[in-house]
Order: C-alpha cells, then structure tokens, then sequence
C-alpha cells in the first residue's frame, strides 16, 4: 500500500486544503504550481474513493437474522 492510499480521509483532506490555499496565494512558481496541482488531484482522487467505499459499506445493512440487506436513502430535493 502507498503512502498516500495509508493516508485518513481526515489528512487527506486537511492536506488537500493546505495545497489549496498555497495555490491561492499565488506567487508559487509555475513549475511548483503544476507539481502541487497535480498532489491536489491525487488528493483528491484518494478522498473520493475512501468516500465511495464508505458510501458502498453504508448501503448494506445487516438484519436481525445476520444477512446482509440492501439499503438505499432518497436524497432530498
């Protein structure tokens, strides 16, 4: 497993902010600024997928009798 992929939903999003707001400051050379674009969307990229799992283990909930049973919430308009 890869460093970033060990990283909590939690750090990941916390570094993705700090990678934001440098890039909002603007005098962050282009050269940098592409390279820390790119850990942003890699960032990114793990924080939807730790979010999609959790979304895939929520949508199954185990019944009294142990099975597992599917589930699905209705957004709100």
């Amino acid at each position: 497993m890869t460093k970033e992929q060990e990283m909590t939903f939690e750090e990941a999003m916390e570094k993705l902010e700090r990678i934001v707001d440098k890039l909002e400051e603007g005098d962050v050379p282009l050269e940098e600024a592409i390279s820390i674009y790119k850990q942003g969307m890699d960032l990114s990229r793990l924080c939807h997928q730790k979010l999609k799992s959790v979304e895939e283990q929520l949508t199954q909930i185990l019944r009294e009798d142990g099975e597992l049973d599917g589930f699905t919430v209705q957004e709100e308009e």
